[in-house]
């Protein structure tokens, strides 16, 4: 079995629209946080910060801590495209520093098609992963902290 992954994501929200990437499979488009996997001897911050350059040409002020997920493959709908993946999702509050400037950046994820933003009240029309995510980002922020999520997808 491989080691725990982390990854660091950007919950980015302007004017009721979330900031995802898209990509895309044999179901069709589907969509995700900016972000990814922190490298050794780099913060989650400094992970993020180079993703989101990476991924959407953005620089990022990041806030608080939002929301803590684990992804399990093997309990999942892709355990048979890798039943061994255990990642780490530190999701936290970023703002754009230049919302202008959001396009695909100079290293996007494999099968990145893009950049999207996506209406937070239509998240449900969408593939957006992990798919529990949708309805709580439609809430405030909660004030006790960041929620653990818990082994979703």
């Amino acid at each position: 079995m491989r080691p725990v992954r982390n990854s660091a994501k950007a919950v980015i929200i302007r004017d009721g629209r979330l900031l995802a990437i898209e990509l895309r499979d044999e179901q069709g488009p589907w969509f995700a946080l900016p972000g990814g996997g922190q490298l050794p001897g780099e913060t989650l911050h400094q992970a993020l910060i180079r993703e989101c350059r990476e991924e959407v040409n953005a620089l990022v002020r990041i806030g608080p801590l939002r929301f803590v997920r684990e992804y399990i493959s093997a309990h999942h709908e892709f355990a048979h495209e890798d039943a061994e993946a255990h990642q780490v999702d530190f999701m936290f509050a970023c703002e754009l520093l230049d919302p202008d400037e959001v396009r695909p950046g100079s290293e996007p994820d494999q099968g990145q098609l893009g950049v999207a933003w996506l209406d937070l009240e239509g998240l449900g029309d969408h593939r957006l992963y992990p798919l529990s995510l949708r309805a709580r980002l439609q809430r405030p922020a909660p004030e006790d902290g960041p929620v653990y999520l818990g082994d979703i997808n």
